[in-house]
């Protein structure tokens, strides 16, 4: 048998064996003197650029707070503060008229012919809306809607009708 490694009589493993051995000698070393760093060359990731001016979790600067209502504290003391008028928009259009009108010529084409519905199902549609806006008539949003449905129960008694006699006739 051979003492040598990688022989085939050899106590080793193999080139496995020769490889693990190069790796146990092998050091890294730093650069010799001759290699410099150039001046204008990238930083390497994750270096310091000229050394920390904070800590990362330092105190935040806070603007101090304005306050601009009126005086919780000293109610006795008018400061004359009241809300700008321009700052918040008022909604004036009505709904609730428009759904009941709507809902009475519905009603009105229904007793006479059944294609009153689409105006019955607006009517029905505004009603709903009017009656989900705080500014709106309740009473009339209500009746709005209890025409508005009688109206579209009118219509599709009149479809129905029609659908029946056309069965008939065909």
């Amino acid at each position: 048998m051979s003492d040598r490694p990688g022989t085939p009589g050899a106590t080793g493993s193999g080139p496995a064996q020769d490889r693990a051995d190069a790796l146990m000698h092998t050091s890294i070393e730093g650069p010799s003197g001759e290699v410099e760093r150039p001046a204008g060359s990238a930083r390497l990731p994750g270096a310091r650029e000229g050394g920390y001016t904070r800590l990362p979790t330092g105190p935040v600067g806070v603007e101090p707070v304005v306050a601009s209502g009126p005086d919780v504290d000293h109610p006795e003391r008018d400061s004359g503060w009241e809300p700008s008028a321009g700052s918040a928009h008022v909604d004036e259009t009505r709904l609730a008229p428009w759904a009941l009108l709507a809902a009475i010529v519905a009603l009105v084409a229904s007793f006479f012919v059944g294609w009153g519905i689409p105006l019955a199902v607006v009517a029905v549609v505004a009603a709903i809306m009017s009656l989900r806006r705080p500014a709106e008539s309740r009473a009339i949003g209500r009746w709005a809607l209890v025409l508005g449905l009688c109206a579209t129960v009118y219509s599709l008694g009149w479809l129905v009708w029609a659908g029946m006699q056309f069965e008939r006739l065909g």
